[in-house]
């Protein structure tokens, strides 16, 4: 069964207080870790009807496998700031592309966003290969961004924007085989007594 996001509802706290008060987790997301229960459902209670974020369970087989975020929604400027956490008992599953996908599908086919834009690690590899492949860009590297174990470390940042996510989509869907095993033909043009070429 393929990977699903759906809205975190207040039942998935304790999943979600799992995940901050792991060191390593929160190392990759910038925050300071053990945060107390309280405190957490507090935060939901305080930001359940903010429009500007939106904040999703990843679910495999009924099961929560992370978290996808899409936080500092600017509807003005159509753009948002993707955040992703995967479990670390799940991490290793290839979860983290198709959770991305989803997310960013969200971003560009429901909200309508132009440009959704993220902060890694640079010392993240596995991270910043997932974002090259899936479309995001370097933006630019933001030097001593974050202090971690005692020393101050770079992060990159990079976007991916809503008409180059459906210009590979295009692509992808063109070369995807069909039922036969085949690639898809392309569609020879239309002969001059055929019929006219629709405008799009």
């Amino acid at each position: 069964m393929p990977l699903k996001i759906r809205p975190l509802e207040r039942e998935d706290l304790r999943f979600v207080h799992d995940l901050d008060n792991n060191e390593t987790v929160m190392h990759y997301w910038f925050e300071e870790p053990y945060e107390a229960f309280v405190e957490l459902c507090d935060l939901y209670d305080k930001h359940i009807h903010d429009q500007s974020e939106r904040r999703f369970v990843v679910e495999r087989d009924g099961v929560s496998v992370g978290l996808v975020e899409l936080v500092e929604i600017n509807h003005l400027h159509r753009r948002a700031e993707f955040q992703i956490i995967i479990a670390p008992e799940h991490q290793g599953k290839g979860y983290a592309a198709p959770a991305t996908v989803l997310a960013i599908e969200y971003a560009f086919f429901v909200l309508n966003l132009y440009k959704l834009f993220l902060v890694v690690d640079c010392d993240n590899p596995a991270a910043l290969a997932v974002y090259r492949k899936l479309g995001f860009q370097d933006e630019g590297v933001l030097r001593h961004e974050f202090f971690v174990n005692g020393q101050y470390r770079d992060a990159l940042r990079m976007a991916i924007f809503q008409p180059d996510f459906l210009a590979q989509r295009k692509v992808a869907e063109a070369a995807a085989p069909t039922p036969g095993g085949r690639a898809r033909a392309k569609k020879s043009p239309p002969s001059p007594a055929g019929r006219k070429v629709k405008r799009h």
